[in-house]
């Protein structure tokens, strides 16, 4: 039996997630060799940090700002019509472009001391408006669901990429011993289009890879002991292990870091189960949440769960709204309204829930939340009142973490259509929160074939308009 087997077999399925992770420990105890592919570099700061953990909002499918918090009442007045020639030609995945506009029936206020936009979708989230930043001049270069998934994730349109949470991982490592550094949460009917490379360490080392926590009691796959494996008999195996490891110690340099971290993954089996235990929550938390409802209970409780492993040191956190079937898509292909009002519903309370009860415990102030898609919604109609994919113009928000709340930076045209001011393209978007956590987008590289990969390739811009 190999060494892998025996620590596979011994630890009663620990998991390879929280293996490999834990082996993150050992590279960073020893010294860094810079001439290995493998190193980590020095988790040193290129300037001082706004924020220092991150919490990713993927809305999976495209919802519509023009329905949600970016009106644009002009299209009633030409609604039926094609878009004005004088815009130019505007081709999605499943129209040409030359669909009568739609507009959106959503009725619309100001909210807020800054006089943010929401429709009647949304008024949880729009009691938030002083929060919030949003950019409203935001571009990408597919309309794709995948390419452009793989874009917002990774900055390229093609799989095998890094991604953000990824990149955060490597360039500023871990703020607790307990936990990953990275959490991915799934809509339980299934993971987003793009699947798995969206949450991938692609050429970094495995270590950053996202570690996915699963629906029910046992988020963490083969993070209990096997049943019949008591305490005592899994200390057991864990300090033979110890013994067998010192015995190699003189011929693996490496060997003392590496015991350090299986007894680390040990302390795991305690903590995590911890950490994503919500029955020690209050009642009114949980119905802040949206715990006491049908249609809020699922998005809630992982909200509440990202709360949690904010608290305790994850650094990354994705979780995502949307996935599996169509019909738990914001992909609103057919019925723009039917569609937005059932994804509104289950999102709209625990997001709202999320930055109140981060605000509340003192962590907005460091943990930066972020609201985006893979893009937005066209303001033509597709079938007469569902509208196609929309890269070419769409909106995100950004809340806590150093942004000050109430801005709104670029804007589409007055139909909604493209991106006109204050641009905003995915490089940019990854460089801002880069800078945000203390990165230079510039400086964070991995040597890959030669070349120093980055998370922007060869662009992006700080929005710096986002913080005084």
């Amino acid at each position: 039996m190999n060494r892998r087997d025996f620590l596979w077999n011994s630890g009663q399925g620990l998991g390879a997630i929280a293996l490999n992770w834990m082996l993150q420990q050992s590279l960073q105890a020893s010294p860094i060799d810079k001439s290995s592919p493998d190193s980590s570099p020095p988790k040193k700061l290129h300037h001082p940090a706004k924020a220092k953990q991150v919490i990713f909002l993927f809305m999976v499918g495209g919802p519509s700002p023009i329905d949600l918090f970016d009106p644009k009442p002009i299209l009633k007045k030409h609604e039926g019509k094609p878009l004005p020639a004088s815009l130019g030609k505007f081709p999605s995945q499943f129209t040409n472009g030359e669909s009568g506009l739609l507009p959106s029936t959503r009725k619309f206020k100001q909210y807020g001391e800054c006089g943010h936009w929401f429709s009647d979708l949304l008024p949880n989230l729009a009691t938030c408006a002083d929060d919030i930043s949003f950019l409203h001049g935001c571009w990408c270069n597919s309309s794709v669901h995948a390419p452009a998934m793989y874009e917002l994730h990774s900055g390229r349109t093609l799989m095998g990429h890094p991604s953000l949470g990824s990149w955060v991982s490597y360039g500023l490592g871990s703020l607790t011993d307990n936990l990953p550094t990275y959490c991915v949460m799934p809509q339980p009917e299934g993971v987003p289009e793009g699947g798995a490379p969206c949450w991938s360490q692609g050429y970094l080392p495995g270590i950053h890879q996202g570690t996915l926590l699963r629906k029910g009691a046992n988020p963490i796959l083969n993070l209990k002991p096997a049943l019949g494996i008591d305490d005592r008999r899994n200390q057991a195996a864990f300090d033979l292990l110890k013994k067998l490891n010192e015995a190699d110690r003189e011929s693996d340099p490496e060997m003392q870091a590496r015991t350090k971290s299986y007894e680390l993954a040990f302390r795991m089996q305690s903590v995590a189960t911890e950490a994503v235990d919500l029955s020690k929550e209050s009642e009114a938390t949980k119905k802040m949440y949206g715990l006491d409802r049908k249609e809020t209970e699922e998005f809630g409780t992982r909200l509440l769960l990202t709360r949690r492993l904010i608290e305790r040191g994850v650094r990354f956190v994705t979780v995502y709204h949307g996935g599996g079937p169509i019909s738990m898509q914001w992909d609103a292909h057919d019925d723009i309204n039917s569609n937005h009002e059932k994804m509104c519903g289950h999102a709209d309370q625990p997001i709202a829930a999320l930055l109140k009860d981060l605000k509340r415990t003192g962590l907005l102030k460091e943990t930066l939340v972020v609201w985006c898609s893979e893009f937005g919604r066209t303001p033509f109609s597709q079938g007469g009142t569902g509208r196609d994919h929309n890269h070419y113009g769409f909106s995100m928000w950004l809340a806590g973490g150093g942004v000050k709340g109430g801005r709104s930076i670029g804007a589409t045209d007055e139909f909604g259509m493209k991106a006109v001011k204050k641009r905003t393209s995915v490089n940019d978007f990854h460089a801002t929160i880069l800078h945000l956590l203390g990165l230079d987008h510039e400086k964070l590289t991995f040597r890959h074939n030669g070349r120093d990969e980055r998370l922007t390739d060869v662009a992006g811009e700080v929005v710096s308009e986002l913080w005084d």
